[in-house]
């Protein structure tokens, strides 16, 4: 099957051309790639945005990071599938993605730099919206290279590999981001020329096929708006992981992307930017270890649901302890756990997730929509926790994510084009 032909009839369960360069090369440079973007979320949104708004006031920090937060995630809400209905539109000689994921890499890096000149509510939230839009043109298109380009046989390790560059870079942003805790300006530009090399080096040593011959449809406004909605009769694989992921991403980030506040007002620890470090290394042991594992073996197996079930109860185990015992021990064994079972879920989710996409000519975009699903977590449901904190205390956000996780799971259990 030629390239334009694939995209002119396969779906996400079909193979599709075998890449430029080999499928070992993605596996190897899909890691750095995702680290350079996931780097920024694990340490901007986590640790720096909110010390930001910290310095600048810090009476009403809560309720201004959570406004910061909200608009920044529904601008990603909107980016991502808008760039990937236009990467997959693409035509050019470097293919469908490549020129979205250097463009949004570059324009990303600027306005990292104009956040870290933002110096009122208004500039910080208009810079970090901008730093939400296009890092989600660079990263739309990424994703779009697991459907596009790796065997149906290897994208549950294609999905692990992944998912070590995704949760490296979440965890260890925390780490790097709180060495930035009191020059958060230099952190911004530090990421942002980070995140534009690793991407630049994953185009030039991944090449892509032409896509100048590629025929597309005519553009409908309409059928784009559409995209938003994930109909549940007509799709219901695409409807129901899109739903499991978001509720079980939504529980994840809703206690750990708040972890600043916590550790500061719940667990009452002084310096927070001294123990943050060591809670990110913990984590990153424990979702190491569980994506190394489940990746390779969901392939062997050639199921995924089980793995996703048994993440929701290991996540799930997790969030009891700090809730029934507020202390930083607590904290810091929870951070383990949450890394088992949130890596297990990672390593298999992006695999399973392919398999449901319901056409090549629109993978970029389809992902788009179903990574609303992973990113819209990460951004709002610091601005979620906030609005719970503000309204019952600390306490609340650990059940609530409990059962959120355990809906996550229980969505993917009626998800048939996979075991």
């Amino acid at each position: 099957m030629t390239e334009t032909t694939f995209i002119a009839v396969a779906d996400g369960s079909d193979d599709p051309p075998a890449p430029i360069k080999g499928v070992g090369r993605l596996l190897g440079w899909i890691i750095p790639a995702n680290f350079g973007i996931f780097l920024i979320w694990g340490s901007v949104p986590g640790i720096l945005l909110p010390q930001q708004l910290t310095v600048m006031n810090a009476s009403d920090k809560v309720a201004n990071f959570t406004i910061v937060a909200t608009i920044g995630a529904f601008a990603a809400m909107i980016a991502q599938p808008a760039a990937g209905q236009i990467s997959d539109r693409t035509r050019s000689r470097f293919g469908r993605r490549a020129p979205w994921i250097v463009l949004g890499a570059l324009a990303g890096g600027l306005s990292l730099v104009g956040l870290a000149f933002a110096n009122t509510l208004v500039g910080v939230a208009i810079a970090w919206t901008l730093v939400q839009i296009t890092y989600n043109f660079a990263q739309g298109p990424l994703s779009a290279v697991l459907p596009d380009r790796v065997p149906l046989a290897r994208r549950g390790t294609f999905a692990a590999l992944s998912g070590i560059g995704l949760m490296v870079g979440a965890l260890g942003g925390q780490i790097i981001g709180s060495l930035f805790f009191n020059s958060i300006a230099a952190g911004y530009v530090v990421f942002a020329v980070f995140a534009l090399a690793m991407l630049v080096l994953f185009v030039v040593f991944n090449p892509d096929y032409s896509s100048t011959n590629m025929r597309n449809e005519s553009f409908s406004f309409g059928d784009f708006l559409r995209t938003f909605w994930v109909n549940p009769v007509k799709h219901p694989d695409f409807f129901w992981a899109f739903s499991g992921r978001l509720l079980l991403y939504t529980g994840y980030f809703g206690v750990t992307g708040f972890q600043l506040f916590i550790l500061t007002d719940y667990l009452h620890v002084a310096k927070p930017q001294d123990v943050i470090p060591l809670l990110g290394i913990i984590s990153i042991v424990g979702t190491i270890v569980a994506t190394v594992v489940s990746g390779p073996l969901s392939d062997k197996i050639g199921r995924r649901k089980p793995f996703v079930f048994g993440s929701s109860i290991v996540m799930a185990a997790a969030l009891v302890l700090p809730w029934v015992w507020p202390t930083f021990t607590s904290w810091m064994i929870m951070t383990l756990v949450m890394g088992l079972g949130f890596g297990m879920f990672q390593a298999v989710d992006t695999a399973l997730m392919s398999q449901v996409l319901p056409s090549a000519k629109s993978f970029a975009k389809d992902l788009g929509v179903v990574n609303i699903a992973a990113t819209l977590p990460q951004t709002l449901a610091p601005g979620i926790a906030g609005a719970i904190v503000l309204g019952f205390g600390y306490g609340a956000l650990f059940p609530i994510g409990i059962a959120l996780s355990i809906l996550g799971a229980f969505c993917v259990w009626f998800i048939k084009a996979s075991k």
